[in-house]
């Protein structure tokens, strides 16, 4: 069931200047969670604030359980939408301890009933025995929680959270980013968060929407976002990935290799080539170079940890060379300078 619908929303901010978005549409469905990806300037705040009730489209129309709740000239308003918010900045109020910041939102309720809704969110947010804290007594990791909890705790409909990891280091954001997730999973809420981390939103989210301008580049759960791109920029911007003047690559043992080549229009000064990221190559002595094989020279040799990442220049037809950036994890020892074969790494189905 889909419980939130943009359709070809556009939304400006000043005359004869382009659109912060401009017809944008996608869809959620009930229990999932969606990231909108994309680099500053590219319209994703701007759509947090229009799904929040914030903003008012120029065209188009959002849809709430089928509901219109946002159109040229009319929005509902946020406090009826059912909709619940997570800032960048957490946003919690220091005077008020864990449990009191929790609480802030239920109103209507009994004594008892509070209480209970109240515990029963510091349970699912791993929390108990910080509840008289204050946000300053708390860890970023902590405070993130408490902010997770405060809106699930009125049950919203949706959840829109804006750079929810943004403020963490990279050792706890990995952790905080698994909890969230499991929390929003445990109860089956809808959510849509913003952010520019690639790494966030193919860990989190069940569906993405790349935004570059305002523009919709492409939509689609994270595998084939990652690795079949709709074109140049989703490629590069999700990470690292060669282009290759080539339709094929061939290997020595003569599998069969099935490679993603994508559409027209996603080559770069309309060449007709091969996109594959690095982890998708290998590379191979010349001693078993198969028969018209890609060879490279060693720029550079860049330690990972679990891995190398070599960038050789490869030649081309007419002697120009071009740069391929491989992950290799081979035990074979590799200097700069050496002469190497590049060839698919074969996957099995």
């Amino acid at each position: 069931m889909k419980l939130l619908e943009v359709h070809e929303v556009t939304k400006g901010f000043r005359r004869g200047e382009s659109p912060a978005v401009k017809g944008v549409s996608f869809e959620v469905a009930e229990g999932r969670v969606l990231a909108l990806v994309g680099e500053s300037g590219s319209g994703k705040t701007t759509l947090l604030r229009l799904l929040a009730g914030l903003e008012t489209p120029d065209e188009g129309r959002i849809l709430l359980d089928g509901q219109v709740v946002s159109e040229p000239g009319r929005v509902v308003e946020p406090e009826r939408r059912g909709v619940g918010l997570v800032f960048q900045s957490h946003a919690l109020f220091p005077h008020l301890t864990v449990e009191k910041n929790i609480g802030f939102g239920l109103r209507g309720m009994g004594r008892a009933e509070r209480r209970s809704a109240v515990e029963g969110m510091l349970e699912l947010a791993r929390l108990p025995g910080l509840a008289r804290r204050f946000p300053h007594e708390l860890s970023g990791g902590e405070r993130q929680r408490v902010a997770l909890a405060r809106a699930l705790v009125p049950n919203p409909r949706l959840l829109l959270l804006d750079e929810p990891f943004s403020s963490l280091d990279s050792r706890l954001r990995q952790s905080v980013r698994d909890e969230t997730r499991a929390i929003l999973k445990q109860r089956g809420t809808t959510a849509v968060f913003v952010t520019h981390d690639t790494g966030d939103a193919l860990a989190v989210a069940d569906g993405i929407v790349v935004l570059r301008k305002g523009v919709v580049q492409q939509t689609g759960a994270p595998p084939e976002v990652y690795h079949a791109p709709a074109n140049a920029y989703v490629a590069s911007f999700f990470g690292t990935c060669n282009f290759l003047p080539f339709h094929s690559l061939h290997h020595p043992s003569g599998a069969r290799i099935s490679c993603h080549i994508g559409p027209p229009g996603a080559e770069p000064a309309g060449r007709a080539g091969l996109w594959i990221r690095p982890e998708d190559l290998e590379l191979c002595p010349v001693a078993a170079e198969p028969a018209n094989a890609l060879r490279g020279t060693v720029r550079q040799v860049v330690f990972c940890g679990a891995f190398l990442e070599v960038t050789l220049d490869c030649e081309v037809a007419g002697g120009s060379t071009f740069p391929v950036v491989v992950r290799h994890h081979a035990p074979m020892a590799v200097q700069v300078g050496d002469v190497w074969c590049v060839v698919p790494r074969p996957r099995r189905r």
